[in-house]
């Protein structure tokens, strides 16, 4: 309720006093945050898209490992989220989350860049040919690393989230533009991801690894001096709940308990609280959905007691988060497509002719810049043209629903993929005409023969990526956003070690005899083409499942203050559409 200009969600200032919506939040409070995302993605860009060309020039580790590394190492950034948005979620709030997990990060990057910088600490090389690095320098390297990783863990969730908050749903206005800023969040993203990709990839190639890892570790400790100088005008959720995961636990032991009492006819009957009660609490009301019904018995009211162990809205957060689990699992194999692009696609760009002009070579990894190009240029056009002219046609605030914009970006990717294939048959003709065998041997095929790909992959996450992280912050219960967004970060965690797991496993079976492997040190003598074209047919079957899974899936219902003593039913919840991919 707004009292005296004071916002209507009841966020807080820092020291938790009611603050003013005039002079907080929105996007004066967001530009800090998107001046963070932006350098923090640099930083995290400008290692992980040349790490695999680290490793295999420098450490001399084999293409298998090398990927294996990567991905593993990306996967645990991704994954690491889960225990960062559980801390912020239950104890420390996402403000000082973000503020330990943060000095974490910036002193992994200096760590990274001394690794990298020291004679000590990194293999000699004499002519450009490195010896096999130390114990010490692989365990220190590494060390760095990981700790970057523990650090994103506490940033990655609750940055974006923080930045969510900044918006209150309680105000029509600032909810209207709230429908934009993951866009813009992800567009900041982008052009931190592309800084790295065009200029740190060609400083650590041509000037030192050094420089191109300690430019970053000095951009992000500036980063976390413009997020603290915005303090003043950031607004704090209050935690509703001590623990609000407790209730994923909670339900499924409580309905198990009642699993002999009968569920009633009707829902109504099932125990809630008054609506007065959520009103006066702050909270909100998630209505009933007729799915996952085996939950529904922990409301169920014994007979000797006009209670129940949980409430409707209690029952409906755990079967948001099931919901959004089957919707989480069919998004593993695009996350596996797109950790193609810092291993494969750059392993597969250095076979190639770089040259432009005479002089200039073009780093392998740079060619990733146009994936953040192509995302760069259609975030504004999403925003400002397609979905204004889509919400003239379906009515939908967003112009399409969450998952339809997912099921398009998976669509483009598997065209991207195939496209990969194609490119790849066309790359190994190329390499029988000329007779090419050697595994350093430049193929006469120029490296722009990649673009598509790297375009549509861009593309494609103006779809599926944007669209995941607002999905997943958009349909999780209230008091575990934080939680709710990490199911887009694993995911991308989960796709890489299954990337990682894929690589290794047909290394494996292709080489076994005397069979040349399908991803070999050897591009040139390696079957790259049938790799590929399993991702395109994991990918078509997976677009099917997901395709079941939105078809199962029942959007949040949940009601809102307006006035005092009245509620409505929040406009995202799309209740009368119960298939996820309508409207």
């Amino acid at each position: 309720m707004e009292t005296k200009g004071y916002t209507q969600d009841g966020t807080v200032d820092l020291r938790g006093r009611p603050v003013l919506a005039s002079k907080t939040g929105k996007w004066k409070a967001c530009a800090f945050l998107l001046g963070y995302e932006a350098f923090e993605r640099m930083a995290f860009y400008g290692i992980a898209s040349n790490l695999v060309n680290y490793l295999t020039t420098q450490l001399h580790e084999d293409t298998v490992s090398s990927i294996r590394n990567v991905n593993i190492w990306s996967g645990s950034v991704w994954i690491t989220p889960i225990l960062g948005a559980f801390i912020a979620d239950t104890y420390m709030g996402r403000f000082w989350t973000f503020t330990v997990s943060s000095l974490i990060y910036v002193m992994g990057m200096i760590m990274l860049t001394t690794s990298v910088s020291l004679k000590s600490l990194k293999p000699t090389c004499r002519q450009g040919v490195c010896n096999k690095a130390s114990t010490l320098q692989v365990v220190f390297f590494y060390t760095s690393l990981y700790t970057i990783a523990i650090g994103a863990g506490g940033t990655k969730p609750n940055i974006s989230t923080f930045g969510a908050d900044q918006f209150d749903d309680f105000n029509p206005h600032e909810k209207k533009l709230k429908a934009s800023f993951f866009n813009w969040w992800m567009f900041s993203s982008f052009l931190g991801a592309l800084v790295a990709t065009l200029g740190l990839v060609y400083i650590q190639e041509n000037l030192g690894w050094g420089l191109g890892y300690g430019i970053p570790a000095v951009g992000l400790l500036f980063s976390l001096f413009v997020f603290y100088f915005g303090t003043p005008m950031y607004r704090h959720k209050v935690k509703k709940t001590k623990s609000p995961a407790w209730d994923l636990i909670q339900v499924p032991v409580a309905a198990f308990q009642n699993r002999k009492l009968q569920l009633p006819i009707n829902p109504s009957q099932l125990h809630e609280h008054e609506p007065q009660d959520y009103i006066s609490s702050g909270k909100r009301q998630v209505y009933y959905t007729p799915i996952f019904r085996f939950l529904d018995k922990a409301a169920v009211k014994d007979g000797s007691s006009s209670s129940a162990p949980c409430t409707i809205t209690q029952v409906e957060g755990t079967k948001l988060v099931l919901g959004m689990l089957l919707i989480w699992l069919v998004t593993l194999i695009p996350s596996t497509i797109w950790a193609q692009i810092n291993t494969l696609f750059v392993k597969q760009g250095t076979t190639m002719d770089r040259s432009i002009g005479s002089s200039f070579q073009i780093p392998a990894a740079s060619l990733g810049s146009f994936v953040t190009l192509s995302m760069l240029i259609s975030v504004p056009l999403y925003d400002r043209h397609f979905v204004p002219f889509m919400r003239q046609r379906t009515g939908n605030p967003r112009g399409i629903t969450l998952l339809q914009r997912l099921g398009i970006g998976f669509v483009i990717q598997i065209i991207a993929i195939a496209i990969a294939y194609a490119v790849e048959v066309r790359r190994l003709h190329v390499i029988r005409v000329h007779q090419i065998t050697g595994p350093k041997e430049i193929v006469p095929m120029n490296i722009f023969f990649l673009l598509p790909q790297y375009v549509l992959l861009g593309i494609a996450d103006v779809f599926n990526a944007i669209g995941l992280l607002e999905f997943f912050y958009d349909q999780s219960p209230e008091d575990m956003q934080s939680l709710g967004t990490t199911f887009f970060t694993s995911g991308i965690g989960i796709g890489n070690f299954l990337n990682s797991f894929l690589v290794t496993m047909v290394d494996k079976i292709t080489s076994r005899g005397n069979n040349i492997s399908w991803i070999g040190d050897n591009l040139n003598d390696s079957h790259l083409d049938y790799y590929y074209g399993f991702l395109l047919v994991i990918s078509t079957l997976n677009l099917g499942a997901f395709l079941w899974a939105s078809s199962k899936y029942v959007y949040k219902r949940e009601t809102k203050e307006v006035n005092e003593g009245c509620i409505e039913m929040d406009s995202k919840a799309l209740e009368k559409y119960p298939i996820g991919l309508q409207v």
